[in-house]
C-alpha cells in the first residue's frame, strides 16, 4: 500500500483498512457498481474526512463499513478490516455486537437516530449495558458522564428527558454521547454537521477532534463541506462516482490539489485573502450509476482529458505529497 494511504508517520498502525471496496445493486437492467475499488486506511486518533459531490459514494462506503447497507445493496468485492480482523463478511448478529461496541456512527439527522418514546437517560443506559458489563446505576453514572463530556448542560438533572425536550443542537451531541458511550475505537459519522447552525457545527467540530486527540478514537467524518474538512481533518480523500480521485494530507489536497475534479472543487470555494471575478465552475454533473463512461468517469468533465482517460481506469498514484488516480501522474507523464 503506498505511503500516502497509510497512517501518517510516527502515528500507530492503521485501526481501519478498506481494501478495494466493491459494491452493487442489482436491478432489473443489471448490476449497477456504486462503489469501485474504494481503498483507504485510518490509524488510531485520525480524523479522515470523505468528501465529493451528492451521489459520489461517500456516505454508501460508511453505510458498508458499518454493516448497514440498504437491501438490495451488497458488498460484492473487496475488504474491511477493523484492527486487523476482517469484518465485511461477519453475520449480522456478530456485526451487531461491533457496531456500537468497537464503531459508533453518527447519523445527520438525530431524529432518525434517538426512539422519540424513550428518555435519553434510558437509549444511553440500554446502548452502555448491551456492550459493557455494568450495573443499572453504573451504566447510568456513565450515561451522565458521557453527556457532560459532549457538553449537555446540567446533564444529571436533564437526562431523564426526552429527544423534543432538547434543540436541535443538544439532539446531535446526544447522538454523538450515544455513538461514544461503549468508547468504540472507531466513529463513522455521516454528516455530523449539516443540520446545525454554524455556533453548534463549531462545537460539534471542536468535540470530534478531542475525542481523537484525548481517547485515541479514529474518525471518518463524511461530508460535503470542504470548510468542515479543513478545520477538522489529518487526511482527506476526495470522491468521484464511487471512485478515490485524490487523498493525502488536508493541508496539500486544498492547498495544492493534484487531480483535475479536486483541482476544480477547490477552486469553487471562496477565498477571504483575495477577489476573485469568477468562481471555477466543473461543467457537466455527476453521472449516474446507469450511465458511467468508461476509462475515468471525470473525463466528460474533465478539462485536461486525454485520450487514454477514454480507455482505462485510473489508479492512485503519487502526485506530489498526494496520490491521485489521473492519468495525468501516469509513467509517460511523470
Amino acid at each position: 500500500m503506498s505511503a500516502a494511504m497509510r497512517a501518517p508517520a510516527g502515528e500507530h498502525a492503521a485501526l481501519l483498512e478498506v481494501r478495494d471496496l466493491r459494491v452493487e445493486f442489482p436491478t432489473r437492467r443489471g448490476v449497477l457498481r456504486a462503489l469501485d475499488g474504494v481503498g483507504f486506511t485510518i490509524a488510531r486518533g485520525e480524523v479522515l474526512g470523505v468528501v465529493g459531490e451528492s451521489g459520489a459514494g461517500k456516505s454508501l462506503t460508511g453505510a458498508a463499513i458499518i454493516g448497514l447497507l440498504e437491501p438490495p445493496g451488497r458488498i460484492a468485492g473487496g475488504e474491511i478490516r477493523l484492527d486487523g480482523t476482517r469484518i465485511d463478511n461477519l453475520p449480522q448478529r456478530a456485526m451487531r455486537q461491533v457496531r456500537g461496541k468497537r464503531i459508533g456512527a453518527i447519523f445527520q439527522d438525530p431524529l432518525t437516530t434517538l426512539n422519540p418514546l424513550l428518555s435519553i437517560g434510558r437509549q444511553l443506559i440500554e446502548t452502555i449495558r448491551t456492550h459493557l458489563p455494568l450495573s443499572e446505576g453504573e451504566a447510568r453514572e456513565r450515561a451522565i458522564r458521557w453527556l457532560e463530556e459532549v457538553g449537555i448542560p446540567a446533564a444529571r438533572q436533564r437526562i431523564d428527558a426526552y429527544p423534543h425536550e432538547f434543540s436541535g443542537g443538544m439532539r446531535q451531541r446526544v447522538v454523538i454521547a450515544l455513538a461514544l458511550c461503549a468508547e468504540p475505537e472507531l466513529v463513522v459519522a455521516d454528516e455530523p454537521t449539516t443540520a446545525l447552525d454554524v455556533s453548534i457545527q463549531a462545537q460539534i467540530i471542536a468535540l470530534l477532534k478531542r475525542l481523537a486527540a484525548e481517547h485515541g478514537t479514529a474518525v471518518m467524518l463524511v461530508t460535503h463541506d470542504m470548510g468542515v474538512i479543513a478545520e477538522t481533518c489529518d487526511r482527506v480523500a476526495v470522491m468521484y462516482a464511487g471512485r478515490i480521485a485524490e487523498i493525502g494530507p488536508v493541508r496539500e489536497v486544498v492547498k495544492h490539489p493534484s487531480h483535475p475534479y479536486t483541482v476544480g472543487l477547490m477552486g469553487s470555494i471562496p477565498a477571504l485573502d483575495r477577489k476573485v471575478a469568477r468562481l471555477t465552475q466543473i461543467d457537466g454533473a455527476m453521472p449516474r450509476l446507469s450511465a458511467i463512461p468508461s476509462g475515468c468517469a471525470f473525463n466528460p468533465r474533465c478539462p485536461k482529458a486525454m485520450a487514454v482517460c477514454r480507455e482505462a481506469k485510473p489508479e492512485l498514484r503519487p502526485a506530489g505529497a498526494t496520490l491521485a488516480a489521473c492519468h495525468l501522474y501516469g509513467a509517460a507523464h511523470v
